[in-house]
C-alpha cells in the first residue's frame, strides 16, 4: 500500500479509471459548519491518494474536474454526507455515484451493522482500525496514523463495492439500489438546504 499527499489539488496526468472511491475528513459532522480538510481517493489497486486543503484554499481543478466527470463512477460509503461537503466546498455535484452503505442495508437486512468497520470484517475478513476517527484533520501536521486512517476509509471499497453487487443481483434489488444512488446527490442537497432530519416522505 502507497499513501500520497498532495497539497491543494491532484498532481496532473493521475488517472483513476472509470470508478474512483472517495472519502473526505472534515473538522466535524456538520457540513456547514465544519470545514473540509482532506480527500481520499483510490483507483482501487491498493493505493490511496489523499489532497489536503489548508483553510479557505478550496481551488483544486483537477480533482473538481475528476470529481465532476459523468463518465466516472465515484464510490462512497455513507455517500450522502461526503456528496454534501464536496458540494459544500468543491461546488461539484457528484454524479454517477454508489454508496456502499445504502447497498449493504438493502441487501444485509439481517444484520443493523452497516459501518465501513463492520462491512470489512463480514464482508471481507479485514479488521480496520478507526482510533484515529476521530483526531485532529485540521492539524499543521499529520501523523503517519491519521493518513494511515484516511487512506483505509477508500482502499477496500471497490471490493466491497464487487461483493454487494453480487448480493443485490441475487436479491433482486440492483434497479432499486441503482434508483437510490441517484437520489443520493438530491439527499445531500436537501442536508445543506436544512432537512438533514426530516423525513420529506412522510406523512
Amino acid at each position: 500500500m502507497t499513501v500520497t499527499l498532495h497539497e491543494g489539488d491532484l498532481p496532473d496526468g493521475l488517472s483513476f479509471g472509470d470508478c474512483v472511491a472517495v472519502d473526505t475528513e472534515t473538522m466535524g459532522l456538520i457540513p456547514g459548519r465544519d470545514r473540509l480538510c482532506l480527500v481520499q481517493l483510490s483507483a482501487g489497486d491498493g493505493d490511496a491518494h489523499i489532497v489536503r486543503f489548508r483553510p479557505g484554499a478550496y481551488d483544486a481543478p483537477r480533482l473538481k474536474a475528476m470529481l465532476g466527470d459523468r463518465s466516472i463512477t465515484k464510490l462512497f460509503h455513507f455517500g450522502r454526507f461526503d456528496i454534501a461537503v464536496i458540494s459544500r466546498y468543491l461546488g461539484v455535484e457528484c454524479r454517477p455515484v454508489y454508496c456502499t452503505k445504502i447497498a449493504s442495508r438493502l441487501t444485509r437486512t439481517f444484520t443493523d451493522r452497516h459501518g465501513l468497520k463492520d462491512l470489512c470484517k463480514e464482508v471481507l475478513g479485514v479488521a480496520l482500525n478507526k482510533e484515529q476517527q476521530s483526531s485532529d484533520w485540521g492539524a499543521a501536521e499529520l501523523s503517519e496514523a491519521q493518513l494511515a486512517y484516511a487512506a483505509s476509509d477508500v482502499l477496500y471499497l471497490h471490493e466491497l463495492k464487487r461483493a454487494l453487487d453480487a448480493l443485490l443481483a441475487r436479491e433482486g434489488r440492483t434497479g432499486l439500489a441503482a434508483a437510490c444512488f441517484d437520489f443520493l446527490p438530491q439527499r445531500a442537497a436537501l442536508d445543506l438546504a436544512g432537512w438533514p432530519d426530516i423525513d420529506i416522505f412522510a406523512h
